[in-house]
């Protein structure tokens, strides 16, 4: 998404996006400048078109493993906890079923 549409969204939604920055402040207890970046990436990711995220049918396996790994590297900095290895082990996914 270019810069324009970020800024116009901005913009548009400048109180809206304020109040979410706000809870987020309350609830993760950093300051709105720590907050913005992750807040205007998801934004863009959001309201990215659906094709552009998506890999085409026709690309090559090399294209396929740079988008994986754009996917994966996009999620780095979002600091998500570890599974534990009880929360990763087949009974624990299948259960009964397994």
């Amino acid at each position: 998404m270019n810069t324009d549409v970020l800024h116009f969204l901005q913009e548009s939604h400048k109180q809206d996006l304020e109040t979410i920055t706000q809870i987020l402040v309350d609830i993760t207890n950093r300051n709105p400048e720590e907050i913005k970046p992750y807040l205007d990436r998801i934004l863009t990711q959001l309201v990215k078109p659906q094709q552009e995220t998506q890999v085409d049918e026709t690309a090559t396996p090399e294209q396929k493993i740079a988008a994986f790994q754009a996917w994966v590297e996009s999620h780095k900095n979002l600091n998500f906890p570890n599974l534990s290895d009880e929360a990763i082990s087949r009974e624990s996914i299948y259960g009964d079923r397994g």
